[in-house]
């Protein structure tokens, strides 16, 4: 090797690219840079240094926050991958992953010791330095995020979320989640319960609120909808009652004229606090019986149309459209008995 090869030490300044300045050892082979000559420039005081196994840092001086992500990722790939995005084979997770998606409630970046790295479960590998492997049977799809593979929102909440014992911090992170519109409060549940963590009081509580904060945010697209759409104003929040008859259910929006419904598909699942530790989560209960009741709604002429909070953000016409739709079609129905209408 001489001084013309392309990986010689060279000033800082001239390093503008982080894939440069951050190596493997597989890529340092493919270079024609031997395994004693990389050891040489790692020596004390010498140009280059060993961020973590087989992955080398070119240049003297601590490694900034970005060739701390690279390093973690390359250390975690398999020889040759280099931690590219969408390979799946490895991918930021955690609270690294949160603070990439720039979640205000979580640490930044430099301020955390660790890097979260989700891998296959088969990966032959241990934590070494700032790279803290999680492994997992099912990698997801990642999202690039700043160039990086990132693990989506609600695994790389329930990656944080399984190291943290502040209920508050929890609380906050998953708020912030669904506050953000960065997943609906289902998908996180359902990492949540993937990774057994519904079994702990701390995330119980936080599950509470998020749930409560998801329901929230989507009765004001509610009733952004229907303002927004021009369409008829419903009365809100009301339960339904056969004139001396049963309790039929309650529901989030209802016309009574035209006898249609709005129900928001918020509920998610449960921790059963009876099951114990391991138990499996069930259903909340308004969940668990909806079909039946819908029926009977409908049984009863009244048109019942369930919207999630998905669609209620990323198709607001087409959901304003379908209880259009269902509002105008109302005449051509036989009329729906007398239903009384109290607030919820």
């Amino acid at each position: 090797m001489n001084h013309n090869t392309p990986l010689s030490p060279r000033p800082l300044s001239d390093l503008s690219d982080v894939r440069r300045r951050v190596l493997s050892a597989a890529q340092l082979r493919e270079q024609g840079v031997t395994a004693a000559h990389a050891a040489e420039q790692c020596r004390p005081e010498g140009p280059w240094q060993q961020l973590l196994p087989g992955v080398f840092l070119l240049h003297p001086g601590p490694p900034t926050t970005e060739e701390r992500l690279h390093g973690a990722l390359k250390y975690a790939s398999r020889p040759g991958e280099g931690g590219a995005c969408g390979s799946g084979e490895a991918m930021v997770t955690g609270l690294a992953a949160l603070a990439l998606y720039r979640f205000a409630s979580a640490p930044t970046l430099p301020a955390l010791d660790r890097i979260d790295v989700l891998v296959p479960r088969t990966r032959r590998l241990r934590s070494a330095g700032c790279a803290r492997l999680i492994r997992t049977q099912s990698m997801p799809k990642p999202e690039e995020v700043t160039g990086l593979p990132v693990a989506p929102v609600a695994r790389a909440l329930a990656d944080a979320v399984a190291r943290l014992s502040d209920a508050g911090t929890v609380r906050r992170l998953l708020t912030e989640a669904v506050r953000g519109g960065h997943c609906e409060p289902s998908a996180i549940v359902g990492e949540l319960n993937g990774a057994r963590l519904l079994s702990r009081p701390h995330v119980v509580e936080a599950v509470d609120s998020l749930l409560a904060e998801g329901r929230a945010v989507a009765e004001d697209r509610l009733y952004d909808l229907v303002r927004m759409y021009g369409l008829p104003e419903p009365v809100w929040n009301v339960d339904l009652r056969l004139a001396g008859g049963p309790h039929l259910g309650g529901v989030d929006a209802y016309w009574p004229e035209e006898a249609v419904a709005v129900e928001l598909a918020t509920r998610a699942p449960r921790p059963a606090h009876a099951r114990g530790r391991a138990g499996a989560p069930e259903l909340d209960t308004d969940l668990s019986g909806n079909t039946t009741r819908r029926e009977h709604l409908e049984r009863l002429g009244i048109t019942v149309v369930r919207i999630s909070p998905r669609k209620l953000r990323d198709t607001p016409v087409q959901q304003a459209m379908v209880i259009r739709t269902a509002l105008m079609a109302s005449s051509d129905r036989e009329p729906a008995p007398y239903v009384v209408v109290l607030p919820r």
